[in-house]
């Protein structure tokens, strides 16, 4: 296994400066469209369970508390294998490495939708999460072996608007799935799917440029940053210079920052279509088509956000966190005072805070620490970031689903939900993260 996910060795470069050209601007195509709509996919495999929530409730085969446990399963995973698979990227090839996650994601979801046992689910969503880990440090680590310092952002805003088009794809199709037929679709449609998408990425995707007799992309873009900082070699030790993260404070404030917004992000994720089903009397295919709309708007808020802080702030991210950390707390707080019945206002809110909340995730998710990290640990800078922000969504899963179900009531055989408390620890967990993203003001790329 070590064998087959190991680098390419470097090829003979190849001197027509045409056909460097040429390659380059074709794998460089394949590979954006390859890890945006690959990952895409991904999410439809990490999603399906906000979507089956109130058939599994109304069925009688969860709780709320039994889904909170379920769903911090997979954060909890996530977490711990995108810290693990995002060290371990940085030595991979992820031609291999990235089809690999999505099959053993896919295949976990078609067990899942045969078998509905509470703790085969916690381990199998668990063991989901860590597969699942396999995509982002990997699309990461392709962007910094493909694309230079000075058009990263613009590119990790288009990667980036793949969470958006994945939650879309599953708000809106894998909802219509589960509304035709059951709970049981919202699991194997998608599987079925991500097992062929698997097979198409490892046919699409390439390694570093030197495995094809190409230049490192700094030396071909002439950007004028030493070739070491763009590619897995240079000197030093790899595995040392993943260590030195440790010692950088900004690294650890992005990682907070990012937990708090995970913490936000997931509960309308996972607790949405819910929310929008109890306390606005919307039904399943109504609140899927309303979470579509948030995530549409995520695919413009991280390309937008890419684009004006590369182009406006000389590459800085903090002044662009800050602004779009200001509209998402605005956003979430009109989402959870609209009326019922004011469905243009939540829809136009849901589209503000997706836009908002996809920049966000752009930046304090990962982009933000591969700048202020050494270009040669892409990966473990993401995935180190990673640990704080799954592990804010896996602590936002077990209180939600707590406060959700403490204030659940029966009345006359009706369920009656009260988001109240949940709703002020979502919240008070954007305004946090804020502050914190506030903080990094002084923060600069390395160059």
């Amino acid at each position: 296994m070590l064998k087959f996910f190991a680098r390419g060795l470097d090829q003979p470069q190849i001197q027509d400066p045409n056909t460097v050209d040429r390659l380059y601007r074709k794998k460089r195509l394949a590979l954006m469209l390859s890890i945006t709509f690959g990952y895409a996919f991904y999410y439809t495999c990490r999603l399906g369970l906000s979507i089956v929530k109130k058939p599994l409730i109304d069925a009688g085969i969860f709780t709320p508390i039994d889904l909170g446990v379920i769903g911090s399963a997979t954060f909890y995973g996530y977490a711990a294998g995108k810290l693990i698979n995002g060290f371990l990227t940085d030595h991979t090839n992820i031609k291999r490495f990235l089809p690999f996650g999505l099959l053993v994601s896919a295949l976990i979801n078609i067990v899942m939708g045969l078998s509905p046992y509470l703790w085969l689910w916690v381990v199998l969503w668990g063991l989901n999460g860590w597969f699942q880990g396999f995509g982002a440090p990997a699309s990461i680590v392709g962007l910094s072996n493909w694309f230079s310092n000075n058009e990263r952002g613009r590119y990790y805003g288009i990667w980036n608007a793949s969470h958006s088009i994945g939650e879309t794809l599953t708000f809106v199709l894998v909802a219509a799935l589960v509304s035709a037929f059951s709970w049981r679709a919202g699991f194997i449609a998608p599987g079925l799917c991500c097992l062929a998408v698997s097979t198409v990425l490892f046919f699409t995707l390439q390694d570093r440029p030197e495995t094809m007799g190409l230049p490192p992309v700094s030396v071909w873009r002439k950007d004028g940053v030493p070739p070491e900082q763009n590619t897995a070699h240079g000197s030093g030790s790899i595995g040392k210079l993943q260590l030195s993260i440790l010692k950088m404070p900004a690294i650890w404030a992005v990682g907070a920052a990012s937990a708090c917004m995970y913490v936000s992000r997931y509960a309308i994720n996972s607790w949405g279509v819910l929310y929008l089903q109890e306390a606005k009397g919307y039904s399943l295919l109504e609140a899927g088509s309303i979470m579509g709309v948030n995530t549409v708007a995520g695919i413009f808020g991280c390309v937008v956000f890419g684009f004006v802080s590369d182009k406006f702030f000389n590459a800085r991210r903090p002044p662009v966190n800050v602004l779009y950390g200001a509209l998402e707390v605005i956003s979430l707080i009109v989402i959870f005072t609209a009326a019922q019945h004011q469905t243009w206002l939540l829809t136009a809110a849901f589209a503000l805070y997706g836009f908002t909340l996809s920049g966000l995730m752009a930046s304090l998710g990962g982009l933000f620490a591969v700048d202020i990290a050494p270009k040669r640990i892409a990966g473990a800078a993401m995935g180190f970031v990673g640990v704080f922000s799954y592990l804010g969504a896996a602590l936002q899963e077990r209180v939600s689903g707590h406060l959700i179900n403490k204030n659940l009531t029966m009345i006359e055989g009706v369920r009656h939900y009260d988001f109240t408390q949940a709703i002020y620890f979502w919240i008070a967990a954007s305004v946090l993260s804020l502050i914190i993203s506030a903080s990094l003001w002084r923060v600069k790329p390395v160059d």
